[in-house]
Order: C-alpha cells, then sequence, then structure tokens
C-alpha cells in the first residue's frame, strides 16, 4: 500500500505545514546529510575539503553516485557521525542505517525539513560558504533525476535531491525528493517521502503531486519568507 508524507515551509522563520508523521527510508536524498555532516566535520577541524572530497561530493549530489557516497559515509564516521551532526542540526527522528546501509537511514519529513534549513536558511550551524557548496550541487542535478519537488517551481528556479530504491523484501519502491523551490516568487522548502509504490513512476508521480499540493497550500494559507 502506497504511503506518502510531505512537508513544506518557508525559508526564513514561520510556520511549517506537515502531512503524516510517519519515518521513512532516506533512498539517495541522505545524501544531502551525509555531506551537511562532512561540512560541519571539516569545519570544526579548521579545515577545507580536501579535492578528492570535493570530487566525490560533487559525483554523489549531482550524479547521486553511490561509490562516492560510501566513501563519504566512511569518512564521516558512518552512522554515528551522521546521528552525532543530525543532532547539532536539530533533527530529532532520523537514524543512520546500520554498516553501509547509508540508503536505510530512516527519517521523516518534518526532519528533513530541518535539515532543509540548515542548507537554505541563514539561522544555521554551517558556514555560508559549506552552505553556498550543497546549494550550488543541489541547482546542477543531472538530467533524468530532476524530477520530484521541482514539479512545484516556477521553471528552473530549484535546487533539490532526490532518493529512489526498490525494496528487495517487497519489490516495491521508496520515492523521495527534498529541496527548496521558487513558486509564485517566494521561496519554499519541500520535503516528499514515499514508499509502496508498484514502479519507480508512479513513486515519482505520487512525490510530485504531493509536492504540488503542499505549495499551492502553503502559498494560500501562509507567506513564506525569504
Amino acid at each position: 500500500m502506497e504511503a506518502v508524507s510531505v512537508a513544506v515551509c518557508g525559508v526564513g522563520p514561520g510556520r511549517s505545514f506537515v502531512y503524516g508523521d510517519g519515518a521513512y527510508e532516506t533512498a539517495s536524498i541522505v545524501k544531502v546529510d551525509i555531506l551537511a555532516a562532512l561540512l560541519l566535520q571539516a569545519e570544526d577541524a579548521g579545515r577545507r575539503l580536501t579535492a578528492r572530497e570535493r570530487a566525490y561530493a560533487t559525483a554523489m549530489i549531482e550524479h547521486s553516485d553511490n561509490d562516492s557516497a560510501t566513501a563519504l559515509w566512511r569518512s564521516i564516521g558512518g552512522a554515528d557521525g551522521l546521528d552525532a551532526a543530525n543532532e547539532r542540526f536539530g533533527l530529532r527522528d532520523t537514524v543512520g542505517g546500520d554498516g553501509t546501509l547509508w540508503g536505510l537511514t530512516r527519517t521523516t519529513a518534518a526532519d528533513q525539513l530541518t535539515l532543509l534549513r540548515q542548507v537554505f536558511g541563514g539561522d544555521s550551524r554551517l558556514s555560508e560558504a559549506s552552505r553556498r557548496c550543497l546549494q550550488g550541487l543541489m541547482g546542477r542535478i543531472a538530467a533524468g533525476q530532476d524530477w520530484g519537488v521541482s514539479a512545484a517551481a516556477d521553471g528552473s528556479a530549484w535546487a533539490l535531491k532526490n532518493g529512489w530504491l526498490p525494496r528487495g523484501t517487497t519489490g516495491l519502491w521508496v520515492v523521495n525528493s527534498i529541496g527548496r523551490v521558487t513558486a509564485g516568487g517566494h521561496h519554499c522548502l519541500v520535503a516528499a517521502l514515499s514508499n509502496g509504490s508498484a514502479t519507480k513512476e508512479r513513486g515519482i508521480a505520487l512525490v510530485e503531486a504531493a509536492a504540488r499540493e503542499a505549495v499551492s497550500a502553503f502559498r494560500g494559507s501562509a507567506s513564506p519568507r525569504g
């Protein structure tokens, strides 16, 4: 049975709206979290990312390269490193996947909004340079991977990361999308998580419909800042 949860807010301080409070496997949207954790650790150490780390980060976000994600997952200390960073970011219901199974990290739509505020908001644990790094990569997603919350944007005004994963136990798909969109002149942060779809395409349609409806409802009931 298909399930979906969606959350939306403005970039600045203000209300957020969440539909559904279940926990979902992240699939590849966790790659944003992995890079945020790496950047936070680098800031703590007073250093910049190495050339290799930058190459891994670019491949991981822009092309959703899994080998690069595994390398950086190990670099941050796996689930322990991710969970420690997320505690500082304010994520309350996200738990890193076992071993190298970063794609089985579990999260909620509300937590993903909290992460997006760290990436796109001004009140962040991350430096401006780290936020620009993440924002730039999420704005250059490879063709064919630019579906999802972008469906709620006006034209090409979006920055996102998607995740998709067929579960071996059920044959059903996890399909997720998180990011910032511009609609009606307003910047909105959106997280749409789903599972139980029979095909990847059906999952994409589900999260795109959820994102469009959430942004439309949010714009109709609030005045997003930013």
